[in-house]
């Protein structure tokens, strides 16, 4: 090209890096005014500044590291971002699209490449391969709608996994039919070994030094950097094992998931480095592998680049079609499906170049591969945006979801009071796990009070609430900060509620200064005493995102309190941020109206439930809360509906047997005039299975029914009866 021959080519450092930033800021701004996705507008300069289009920049190491490192980091986001109740939901229907995805492609890419291309069947099958593999080009496109836990994306994305590893395996064995002679079922046992070994460590040890690593350091850009450094060893160690580090780098993606929640500052560092450079650096280096002038060099090169994406394109569309006749699914889910696993780019490349150097494949295959990356993403990211679209506009309008709404209509108003800088980090961490996500809707206030003008006091309140301000900025969260000087810190906190009009309050137990003082401590008890908001006194001695269990606590009859639905949907609202299993311990009566809040609300979450009946199944619970697990105690005001006597002795209780344990109390809302949303009451008409009763909590009830029953006997002077 002219253009080509008179622009220099950009060989500095700076000048290279200023080029790419310069793309990834403009080709969006640009291409999307004639509704082109930015995925594929950044492949398109990708083609226009490499060596095939004006020759802007060449190809070289940094974007072969930098490629390498946003295909990895792909497939980690998309591991990352899977919400892992909805994985093992759907592992199932995974599995069997994997399947689909693979054989069809396999099948009808052998019998293309013999009976359309002339080739033998050993080439044949390295083809299929090729054929068989996609890449989840497309991912950042469904991420933006929010349509991550959708069920079609989900079973693509396992399906993804699946493919990419049945590949895999049909080259290695390709491979060794090629250079043996015939198939080597040893080949492939070993490689089958290296799979199985790669997880095997993955799983045993990343979990744990993981949790030890985010106990110990809190400091986010090292945190940011361990992950880093465990998914790139994971990918390392499966390219050791002669396996893609695409699949080492999503598998532990899945073992980090549990730690990484979706609302937290941790999480929105990794999906801004990965969407603002690493992802967008990989695009553009397909598109500088693209050579437009392919297509001029004969007719041979665009028939083959014709009969290969016609039978890509159609194998992928055939198996989602499969999986949409198996399933159930409706056509729009299966065109998500069909469009996120219709993109080929990095496996391909490996085993056509894989072929290329073996002799297998000729030059037009290999041109004909190129040219094939470049349809089947073109496809790929403009299909899958206009149905996700689509599908975001129906899963707004469901009646489910519309009624889940129900009982969120009021805008919620949270309260963080921070006295100091580390403890304002935790608070609200907390706080926007607690909360629904709305940005729109919801408000979070960060508030500190003093009551003198000293230096050393306002140096400590501006500092504050700096650190709740910026943890908001990190996630994307407008956090409102005040700084109130009033007569004491109850008074501070209690003109705020009234002027800001708050919902809940959520505040970290204190520190006990002396032996007689008690276990909420003065202030938080004038607080409870002042207010019928809902508050939350939080207590946590390990980082929240290491928590495993959730054990929740709630006194009869909390169901008819005002706030009910409240803290049960902000219980559910942590629970799926962590990933966790939550333990309801209630009676059978509050447990149907739990769940049926959970099930209107749309919490698809591990739940299980304990029947509690009295104060004394309270009392066991001393010796079954572990240090990884989070204790929540439902309290509740005195004359309220909820209140026994019992509850008098909590603090003390709490104080004497929990001293160790991390541990949440909850005030809900008091003496209000809500009342449940009709959802609600309609989900309770639904059949509820009766809840399991423990094995320990059995030999419990047995004895004090035992002692209960031997007292009648002696009041009335006969003896015992031992038949239980």
């Amino acid at each position: 090209m002219i253009l080509a021959e008179i622009v220099p080519l950009i060989t500095s450092p700076m000048g290279i890096f200023l080029t790419v930033m310069a793309i990834i800021l403009l080709a969006p701004l640009l291409l999307n005014r004639i509704k082109i996705p930015h995925v594929i507008g950044l492949i398109i300069a990708g083609v226009c500044v490499g060596p095939y289009g004006f020759n802007l920049l060449g190809r070289d190491m940094s974007f072969e590291v930098f490629g390498k490192v946003g295909l990895l980091y792909l497939m980690f986001l998309a591991g990352i971002e899977i919400d892992m109740y909805h994985l093992k939901k759907n592992i199932r229907r995974g599995l069997i699209f994997g399947l689909y995805t693979f054989f069809v492609p396999v099948i009808m890419g052998c019998l293309g490449g013999v009976y359309l291309l002339g080739l033998d069947w050993l080439t044949a099958s390295m083809l299929a391969a090729m054929l068989a593999a996609h890449t989840l080009l497309a991912y950042p496109i469904v991420s933006r709608f929010g349509l991550t836990k959708n069920p079609a994306v989900v079973i693509a994305i396992a399906g993804t996994i699946f493919a990419v590893l049945g590949s895999l395996i049909m080259l290695a064995s390709v491979v060794g039919i090629e250079k043996a002679g015939e198939f080597d079922f040893i080949l492939v046992g070993r490689l089958l070994l290296r799979v199985l070994g790669v997880c095997g460590v993955i799983t045993y040890v990343y979990p744990r030094v993981t949790r030890w690593f985010f106990k110990h350091f809190n400091d986010g850009i090292m945190q940011f950097v361990y992950v880093l450094v465990m998914v790139f060893t994971a990918a390392e160690l499966a390219e050791l094992g002669g396996i893609e580090g695409v699949f080492g780098a999503f598998f532990a993606a899945l073992v980090l998931n549990r730690y990484i929640p979706g609302r937290s500052p941790l999480m929105s560092r990794i999906e801004f480095v990965g969407n603002a450079i690493f992802i967008p650096y990989f695009l553009i280096g397909v598109g500088m592998l693209i050579d437009v002038k392919l297509i001029t060099r004969g007719w041979n090169t665009l028939y083959v680049t014709a009969v290969m994406c016609a039978v890509a394109m159609a194998a992928k569309w055939v198996a989602a079609w499969l999986a949409q006749l198996t399933f159930g699914m409706k056509s729009l889910e299966r065109s998500i499906l069909y469009q996120l696993s219709n993109a080929h780019t990095a496996v391909a490349l490996a085993v056509v170049m894989i072929g290329f150097q073996m002799g297998l494949f000729s030059q037009s295959i290999l041109n004909g591969t190129v040219l094939m990356i470049l349809v089947t993403c073109t496809v790929s990211s403009i299909g899958t945006s206009r149905a996700a679209a689509k599908l975001k506009v129906l899963t707004i309008q469901k009646p489910e979801n519309v009624g889940s709404k129900s009982a969120g209509k009021e805008p919620l108003r949270t309260l963080i009071p921070v006295v100091n800088p580390a403890g304002a980090s935790e608070l609200v961490n907390l706080a926007l796990m607690m909360n629904d996500g709305r940005k729109e809707r919801n408000k979070i206030y960060a508030l500190h009070v003093r009551n003198d003008n000293s230096l050393s006091s306002r140096s400590v309140g501006q500092n504050s609430l700096d650190t709740a301000r910026r943890i908001g900025s990190i996630m994307d969260v407008d956090i409102r900060t005040i700084e109130r000087f009033d007569l004491n810190f109850v008074t501070g906190l209690l003109n705020t509620i009234a002027e800001r009009d708050i919902n809940e309050v959520v505040i970290g137990l204190h520190r006990r200064s002396n032996v007689i003082d008690s276990f909420f401590g003065e202030k938080l008890t004038q607080l409870i005493k002042a207010t019928y908001k809902m508050i939350v006194i939080s207590r946590c001695f390990i980082p929240i995102n290491t928590i495993r269990r959730i054990v929740v606590s709630v006194p009869d009859k909390a169901q008819y309190e005002t706030g009910f639905t409240h803290w049960v949907r902000s219980i559910g609202n942590l629970t799926r941020q962590l990933g966790c299993r939550v333990v309801f311990c209630a009676t059978e009566e509050t447990a149907k109206y739990i769940k049926a809040v959970l099930r209107t609300g749309g919490y698809e979450i591990r739940q299980e439930y304990i029947v509690f009946n009295d104060w004394d199944d309270f009392v066991l619970l001393a010796n079954k809360i572990k240090d990884d697990d989070l204790l929540v105690v439902v309290n509740a005001r005195r004359t309220s509906v909820s209140f026994n006597s019992a509850m008098d002795t909590l603090p003390e209780f709490l104080r004497k047997y929990f001293a160790g344990n991390n541990l949440l109390v909850i005030f809900p809302e008091q003496f209000g005039q809500k009342t449940l949303s009709p959802a609600i009451t309609d989900a309770l008409s639904a059949d509820v299975e009766t809840l399991p009763i423990p094995l320990w909590l059995k030999v419990r009830h047995a004895y004090l029914d035992f002692i209960h029953h031997r007292r009648r006997k002696r009041k009335s002077g006969k003896s015992p009866d031992l038949n239980l």
